[in-house]
């Protein structure tokens, strides 16, 4: 089964406000760069899609995934396992349910393990990821992020 590694990171400016993600997919020699922004959405929605958009772009089910992240949001929410509890409640009371189990759905597809990183820090394939999210929020190209502001 192949293994990829997988960088995401999320950017809002402002919180609600424009936002992107940015992806980094690799696998042997091969390199992937994912990016798009949203002209209103906030920093958590932008994190948990960037993952989202990244496991949805594997071609094989069952692929051994580690994914890279500098937010706690999401990283925490599956180490901790919290996220299977806030399905067993339908999501009641908790922020991007949409989200959540688009996750979801594309999580049990393969084998992921999920390490989070600092931001901002020495790490550069998820410094390539923010760079790709500011740079598509600050892009003509905005989409609307239809979970957030159709809610």
């Amino acid at each position: 089964m192949p293994q990829v590694t997988i960088y995401t990171d999320g950017a809002a400016q402002g919180n609600p406000g424009r936002g992107g993600y940015g992806v980094v997919l690799l696998s042997g020699p091969h390199r992937k760069e994912l990016s798009a922004g949203f002209r209103l959405t906030t920093n958590n929605r932008m994190e948990l899609m960037a993952v989202c958009v990244a496991l949805e772009a594997l071609k094989f089910d069952g692929t051994e995934v580690t994914l890279y992240s500098d937010s706690k949001y999401v990283v925490d929410a599956v180490n901790q396992r919290w996220v299977f509890g806030w399905e067993q409640k339908r999501f009641t009371g908790k922020k991007n349910p949409d989200l959540w189990m688009r996750f979801l759905r594309v999580y049990r597809r393969h084998r992921v393990r999920f390490v989070w990183v600092k931001g901002h820090a020495s790490t550069i394939e998820n410094n390539r990821c923010d760079e790709l999210a500011v740079a598509a929020a600050n892009s003509g190209n905005l989409f609307e992020d239809t979970g957030y502001e159709g809610a």
